[in-house]
């Protein structure tokens, strides 16, 4: 899970070494990287919907074989449409290996799912804190043919390991329901209110991270503080949320993950509000309640969607809903730079990005009132 989210949001470090090295212009190969946050969701969450089907072990050492051939490809494939290829096979890989693991690993757990989800997913964190540092580290050293071989071998073998290990339970009954049967239960959920509800929310419960990542830094540097101390603060909100993953998890074996959920929303709320004040005082109390609710919104919505939706369609249910992570990702980057142009400040962008938790938490509540009826949907 460390390599599952660390190395596609690390994509702002590849665009000027890339570019150097491949003669290609940095416009043209941010369309690359787009193409890999793509796959990574929505490519990943279909094949989580048709992965249902088949045993866990092999969707994921399938992933780990993709990964492996992309490792060496850099050295055989240079050209801009060798680049799209390349990137989008790792993005389709990396987010099958995230979809399976995620949602196979908690069905082994009843009683403590919520903490076993967060610990898988302080992964995640820690990816988002030590990856991008480390693709740095080795482009600088290695340059960015070998630093990308060494780095994309180290993840094949972590895949392969997970491939090896990560199984469905025994007592789990192996799916029998057709590409048909999937694609006509798909199509019966979104016809479901409860449904609607559910996939937007959850996806502006992601959303607001993404539209943050766009301007944070920037932001933090306007308030005075150094382009180093800008990029660690921000930083800081990923090693604050490694914590309240656990946390979060814990939190919710206890009060239920739906009630924890929200309450992890609502300190993402609270804590971009306080963004809004210029004060550098409040600086540190915010960036600790963004991590905080960051943290917990991405540990306990796993929980909250297999409380909802039938258990034995696993891969199905997070699939699809990575669908809904991925129309955010491709969205809220250029939607934060453009307001901020719009505006010349930060304040309407800031505002934004609490109101989409707003959005996401009413919209959560509502689709998650009476379980029943979606899972009778």
């Amino acid at each position: 899970m460390v390599f599952t989210f660390g190395t596609p949001l690390s994509y702002g470090i590849f665009r000027e070494p890339f570019s150097n090295a491949f003669g290609i212009a940095p416009v043209a190969l941010s369309t690359v990287f787009s193409v890999m946050l793509f796959t990574f969701f929505i490519g990943s969450g279909i094949v989580g919907v048709l992965s249902v089907r088949w045993p866990a072990r092999a969707v994921l050492l399938a992933a780990a074989a993709a990964t492996g051939l992309t490792a060496p490809a850099l050295y055989v494939l240079d050209s801009y449409l060798g680049l799209l290829v390349v990137f989008a096979v790792l993005g389709l890989a990396l987010g099958t290996q995230f979809v399976v693991v995620a949602s196979v690993v908690p069905r082994w757990f009843e009683r403590r799912r919520g903490a076993a989800t967060g610990l898988i997913f302080v992964g995640n964190g820690l990816g988002l804190f030590v990856l991008p540092p480390i693709w740095q580290i080795a482009i600088a050293d290695f340059g960015v043919r070998q630093g990308f071989l060494a780095i994309m071998s180290v993840t094949t073998l972590t895949f392969l390991a997970a491939g090896l290990l990560c199984r469905r339970p025994p007592w789990v009954e192996e799916a029998s329901t057709t590409i048909g049967d999937l694609v006509g239960w798909v199509g019966g959920l979104a016809r479901t209110r409860q449904f609607q509800y559910l996939f937007v929310g959850i996806g502006l419960a992601f959303a607001w991270y993404q539209l943050l990542a766009a301007f944070a830094v920037d932001l933090f540097a306007s308030r005075g503080l150094s382009e180093t101390a800008a990029s660690t603060a921000f930083g800081l909100i990923g090693g604050v949320s490694i914590i309240s993953r656990i946390g979060g998890g814990y939190l919710g074996d206890r009060l239920g993950s739906r009630r924890a959920f929200l309450l992890s929303l609502g300190c993402a709320t609270a804590g971009l509000t306080l963004l809004a004040a210029p004060s550098p005082g409040l600086l540190i109390g915010s960036v600790g309640l963004i991590g905080l609710g960051l943290g917990g919104c991405a540990t306990l919505y796993i929980p909250v969607l297999l409380t909802v939706y039938p258990p034995e369609k696993d891969t199905a249910v997070i699939g699809v809903f990575n669908v809904a992570a991925g129309v955010g990702s491709l969205v809220m980057p250029p939607l934060g730079t453009a307001t901020i142009a719009a505006t010349d400040g930060y304040t309407v962008a800031i505002l934004l990005t609490a109101v989409l938790t707003l959005i996401a938490f009413g919209l959560i509540v509502a689709g998650t009132e009476r379980p029943e009826l979606m899972k009778r949907g």
